[in-house]
């Protein structure tokens, strides 16, 4: 039987073609090793993170409404004008107030010409002399007269004074600088002491107005830092007061922040805030994404050690973890500090799996 002339190189071929297949492959694994981003563990100082919800109030908010009765006779505000402290909101109608106060001032006036009358006699029978040619009884007399004339005036002074007071009155002006936010009342109407008039907030005093776990006010209480945000937009705020009252069967104090400028709040807007209150302590910390959590309770992060060929092998640890703040959680035992850690596309690791390391952002 003759043997084919082709047979005899075959298996050189296959061995050409198992080392090609063996490189590529080789290539393949190379370049298919995972690609995680890593972040390294921190030691800084550990803080208690609040979130809270509260509303924003001003502190100058004031219904106004008028001392004295009478007819609405002018308005010179809507809602939503600005006044300055001063400026007058409503008049009521005052012709009966000045009638009142015009006889006031005549009777003042009569009141003033009967004393000096009387003090005219008085100078008279002194400069006479009691005893000789007048009587003793007559200069005491006239002496008591100028006292009743001087207590007459005195009276009709203050009652003068009273009216003049009370037509002021009937002019219903800001105590302080803000905005209308509500009139009660139209031209016309009649009024009554304690019905509502108007209303007037200062905008320029606005406070964030938090209740607070009670367990919490000690912290507060030292350097603690606020952030407040309102939609997409966050600024930080001073805490201005801390209430050491609870509220009853709440078991929360009152938190009033003072409210940034550059957030467009007003009144009655919620507002969202995030305390950082110290714990006084250092402490180990990684990014929150460093966490893998299993349904037994048990937490890890993936440390990575570098190579010599310049890529990182993973390993995973097992942590415990404290508090949590500021995207970064406290790691209380498991890690010394010196390692990196994997913060992105940990999600399908395995023990000993070589990765390479990538910057944010990187694809």
């Amino acid at each position: 039987m003759t043997v084919p002339i082709l047979a005899r190189p075959l298996p050189l071929a296959r061995l050409v073609l198992l080392l090609a297949f063996s490189l590529v492959a080789g290539d393949a694994l190379a370049q298919s090793a995972p690609r995680v981003e890593l972040a390294s563990v921190h030691r800084e100082p550990i803080y208690q993170e609040l979130n809270l919800v509260g509303t924003v109030n001003s502190l100058e908010d004031a219904l106004l409404s008028s001392s004295v009765a009478g007819l609405v006779a002018a308005i010179n505000v809507t809602p939503g004008d600005r006044v300055d402290a001063g400026d007058t909101l409503v008049a009521l109608d005052d012709d009966l107030a000045r009638y009142e106060l015009a006889g006031a001032e005549a009777a003042a006036e009569e009141a003033r010409a009967a004393l000096s009358e009387a003090q005219r006699l008085l100078r008279e029978a002194e400069s006479v002399g009691a005893g000789r040619n007048i009587a003793a009884t007559e200069v005491s007399a006239r002496r008591s007269a100028v006292s009743v004339a001087n207590a007459a005036l005195s009276r009709l002074n203050a009652e003068q004074s009273r009216l003049n007071a009370l037509l002021e009155r009937h002019i219903l002006t800001a105590p302080f600088s803000g905005v209308v936010s509500e009139r009660s009342v139209n031209l016309g109407e009649w009024v009554i002491p304690g019905d509502s008039v108007a209303r007037l907030v200062n905008l320029d005093a606005l406070r964030a107005d938090f209740q607070v776990p009670e367990a919490f006010y000690t912290a507060l209480e030292e350097n603690a830092t606020l952030t407040l945000s309102a939609g997409e937009q966050s600024a930080d705020a001073r805490i201005a007061t801390l209430v050491p009252v609870s509220a009853s069967g709440a078991r929360t104090f009152l938190l009033r922040a003072e409210v940034p400028e550059a957030l467009p709040l007003y009144p009655g807007n919620a507002v969202d805030a995030v305390v950082n209150a110290a714990t006084g302590r250092d402490g180990l910390t990684v990014a929150r994404d460093a966490l893998s959590r299993y349904p037994d309770g048990r937490v890890t992060v993936w440390v990575a050690v570098p190579d010599d060929t310049g890529t990182y092998q993973v390993r995973e640890q097992r942590v415990e973890v404290g508090i949590n703040f500021a995207e970064r959680v406290e790691i209380t035992s498991g890690l010394s500090g010196n390692e990196q850690v994997v913060i992105r596309g940990n999600e399908a690791l395995v023990e000993g799996v070589n990765v390479e390391a990538v910057s944010e952002g990187s694809e």
